[in-house]
């Protein structure tokens, strides 16, 4: 049974759709089998994987409205056991779609995952900066979420807003749900408040913290505009072996 990792953030520009890219593809290469969905409008994930979102008929927007089975919507990446479940704008609607028309909204793509007939070993969920319908939907669906902390001012308070979500979602709609662990991103060792915020990261959450930290690395955003993880844009460089390094420590969880 496939493992669901939530990626999220309310805040924007910490790196969640970066290490949604480059998690899946460093999974993949150690011979998982993995789906990454991206609940994002902006479709940056599926962009990043080299999935044209403007020359696409049908994304997961069409899977939550029950117009598409999930299984036709999915995409092969460039890798070969990475499929993408590509996102676009009409996603950004969906919640005006539905109103009043769904008895337990939060369930679509929970139901959705049900219903894959293809087996993955893990399922990434890249989610939109907010905490929003899509981000809850996510969340309800996830076994446990990974939450990246930008290494920069105001972090702490976007950590404090996605775990009093998470203690919502629990509660509610997902008593199972977990942290996967925090992920400190765009780390620079010169800086100091990259050393303040990993210091204060580690010392308030410990154990749930990855010994990984994501550093700030040109080759990374190089990457993006290409449409390719970094993983495969430049294998050796530091990007690419923190998440190579951050894919070993995630599959050791597989033991939980």
């Amino acid at each position: 049974m496939a493992r669901i990792i939530a990626i999220a953030n309310q805040k924007g520009g910490v790196g969640k759709t970066t290490t949604a890219i480059n998690l899946s593809a460093a999974l993949a290469h150690f011979n998982r089998r993995v789906l990454l969905i991206d609940m994002d409008p902006q479709g940056n994930s599926s962009r990043g994987l080299g999935i044209d979102i403007t020359l696409i008929n049908r994304c997961i927007a069409d899977v939550l409205l029950s117009e598409s089975n999930i299984n036709d919507v999915v995409r092969k990446s460039m890798i070969k056991t990475l499929d993408v479940l590509p996102s676009k704008l009409s996603l950004a609607s969906i919640d005006v779609n539905i109103a009043g028309k769904i008895e337990q909204p939060f369930l679509l793509l929970k139901n959705a995952i049900s219903s894959l007939k293809k087996e993955y070993d893990y399922i990434i969920i890249d989610c939109p900066p907010s905490l929003g319908f899509l981000t809850v939907n996510a969340l309800t669906a996830a076994n446990s979420v990974l939450i990246p902390v930008q290494c920069e001012y105001f972090a702490m308070e976007a950590v404090a807003q996605i775990l009093s979500s998470v203690s919502r979602i629990q509660s509610t709609y997902n008593p199972e749900l977990g942290i996967e662990g925090f992920l400190l991103t765009m780390y620079d060792s010169k800086t100091r408040i990259g050393t303040e915020i990993s210091t204060q990261v580690r010392g308030l959450f410990k154990e749930n913290t990855f010994l990984t930290q994501i550093p700030r690395n040109v080759s990374v955003p190089e990457s993006n505009a290409k449409g390719l993880p970094v993983t495969i844009y430049r294998p050796s460089s530091s990007g690419s072996l923190a998440y190579f390094s951050l894919a070993k420590e995630v599959m050791d969880h597989e033991e939980r």
